[in-house]
């Protein structure tokens, strides 16, 4: 009887953190990769959400359309020197990286190649459920934030902004 209860409980206890792991964040099915997001007319455009999306604060991507990218002119995304550090040649839906090492004290990643990153200050905390080691990524030019690229994580379908910092 003990072994029985000391199953259930130990089934409990790994169900609970699998069940959290797999909400429906913009999760896409298959870890599909989308089309690179398109340039807005407007400046003034405002952030479009799905209707009845819960979360409305995340951006996030799907059926190839990029929900909650903010608008082209705000002032958080005025850069001094746009591409201080060079362009990230290797961006867009054919290129699928995993990320080598992280500094979660400053929001910095690298990439293989040693290409290196920093997530936007504002974006940070949405990164909080990703798996660093273990998701896949892609980056993408941001088409409305001159010097801003985005970085799409396959399994949430999120994405967050993020500088490239050169080698």
């Amino acid at each position: 009887m003990k072994t029985l209860l000391a199953l259930a409980v130990a089934a409990a206890v790994i169900m609970v953190p699998l069940s959290a792991q797999s909400r429906s964040r913009g999760v896409r099915p298959g870890g599909q990769i989308p089309r690179e997001p398109s340039r807005r007319e407007s400046p003034n455009a405002a952030p479009e959400w799905e209707h009845g999306r819960e979360g409305g604060a995340i951006p996030y991507v799907r059926g190839d359309h990029w929900y909650g990218h903010a608008a082209p002119n705000d002032p958080r995304f005025q850069l001094a020197r746009p591409f201080e550090h060079g362009r990230f040649a290797l961006s867009g839906r054919s290129h699928v990286y995993s990320v080598l090492r992280v500094d979660l004290g400053g929001r910095r990643l690298w990439l293989p190649g040693g290409f290196s990153f920093e997530v936007a200050t504002w974006d940070w905390a949405l990164t909080a459920p990703w798996c660093w080691d273990c998701d896949q990524f892609v980056v993408y030019d941001d088409p409305d934030h001159i010097g801003w690229y985005l970085l799409y994580d396959v399994r949430f379908g999120e994405y967050v902004h993020v500088q490239y910092l050169g080698l």
